[in-house]
């Protein structure tokens, strides 16, 4: 089938979700050293299709450019032979991480000899919708297959060839260890009528949805999804420059957390300075501009460097993704603690300073997903944290914050075991 092909667009998701509820009923249940060797297929079968990978992509590239996609969505939607050689490392990564399923979260004994373990077990059917960065097909669909969740993946509409030749080689690693092909599905049209369908729960067979994209996407999902949702709205990330700060950390970070890749959700979109760190400005703007960002200040950061560009109260709390950073200055933690308050969005939020009690009252004070010290933002990625891949970085406090992993998608059940107990 091809995004072309006319089809019955809920006969087909419903038939989507009827297989992947069929599928998740066998990888629940599924050994964990088979769940090994279909991510290493699929892995091996990803470095095998790069040319086909790269003609796919190429078309998609073709789209955006038609669409009129910014810059950073373009660089979000390029796919090149480092960045295929990324997603299969991922994706063995993954494999070879601890399988969470039947793992026991706790285990205790109780005087009415009832021996109790709480271990770890597969929601069922994940649906996962996201915009223009195709790598999210493996890690979405190794990380379920992993976790022993059924996938549902729907992709971005420029990304949509791109996501195809993906999905083809992780149904190569199911095949390969006679695993239901529809453990993975892609859903093959751009109809953008499909996502309301996939919201709607398709009749029940979904458990829970994860948005990857941009705030429309996720506000859209939030609102209209008829099942739960892990989500976030935006990465507004901070780099607080305390005047604890070491001066040439503070210029590598900052040159780091913004510019290393400016279009990812962990890119730094705001600096603080404390006034008792103003000598810091200077440096650090100078470095952020010698590496082509344009720096957005208040009258403070203005009168403290050159090239600042006047902020508008609007450049607080904007995800710029883009070669471009807001900066201000505060009156020392707690200015920046109410600043971060106000603008942030509970993502990821860094303090540089050799200062262990002010880095603590920052810790304490503020409830970010992800709070850092003398650490670019840019570490925000489950990889990073030894997940091996993520599906994204949930910034609500119901079941899963920060990055998302195998663990964050699954629930638990209670095992309860006796020898004939009985209540009297």
């Amino acid at each position: 089938m091809t995004e072309n092909t006319p089809v019955d667009l809920s006969a087909m998701m419903r038939q989507v979700g009827l297989d992947a509820r069929a599928a998740a009923a066998v990888l629940a249940s599924t050994p964990p050293e088979t769940k090994e060797r279909a991510l290493r297929a699929a892995a091996a079968a990803l470095r095998a299709s790069v040319p086909v990978l790269l003609e796919a992509n190429a078309r998609d590239l073709e789209y955006g450019r038609d669409k009129g996609l910014t810059t950073a969505m373009m660089d979000r939607l390029v796919l090149n032979p480092e960045r295929i050689e990324g997603m299969a490392a991922g994706v063995e990564s993954v494999a070879a991480s601890d399988d969470p399923v039947g793992a026991v979260i706790a285990e205790w004994e109780r005087p009415n000899g009832l021996h109790i373990r709480r271990v770890r077990t597969p929601l069922g059917v994940i649906g996962v919708i996201y915009e223009s960065r195709p790598n999210v097909t493996a890690d979405a669909g190794a990380l379920c297959l992993k976790s022993g969740n059924a996938a549902i993946l729907r992709g971005g509409s420029e990304s949509f060839h791109s996501a195809t030749a993906i999905h083809a080689a992780l149904v190569e690693g199911l095949r390969a260890v006679d695993l239901p092909e529809t453990a993975i599905q892609l859903v093959p049209t751009r109809d953008r009528a499909a996502v309301g369908h996939l919201l709607g729960g398709l009749d029940g067979t979904v458990d829970v949805i994860v948005p990857r994209g941009g705030r429309g996407l996720v506000e859209r999902v939030q609102s209209d999804a008829r099942v739960p949702v892990f989500a976030h709205l935006d990465g507004i990330c901070h780099l607080y420059i305390d005047a604890g700060a070491d001066r040439q950390m503070a210029v590598d970070l900052a040159v780091n957390a913004k510019m290393r890749r400016t279009g990812i959700c962990g890119a730094a979109e705001c600096l603080l300075f404390d006034r008792a760190a103003a000598d810091a400005v200077a440096p650090v703007v100078t470095a952020l501009r010698a590496a082509g960002c344009e720096v957005r200040g208040d009258a403070d950061i203005q009168a403290a460097a050159e090239g600042v560009v006047p902020a508008s109260e609007d450049d607080f709390g904007h995800e710029f993704l883009d070669t471009i950073i807001a900066a201000r200055m505060v009156d020392g933690v707690d200015g920046a603690i109410a600043h971060i308050r106000e603008f942030g969005s509970s993502h990821t939020d860094c303090i540089i300073t050799e200062d262990d009690a002010t880095a603590g009252i920052f810790f304490a004070r503020l409830d970010s997903a992800i709070l850092m010290r003398n650490t670019s933002t840019q570490f925000a990625d489950g990889g990073e944290f030894g997940m091996g891949a993520e599906i994204g970085i949930a910034t609500g406090k119901m079941h899963a914050r920060g990055p998302i992993g195998a663990e964050q998608l699954t629930s638990f059940k209670y095992l309860v075991e006796s020898t004939g107990a009985v209540r009297p």
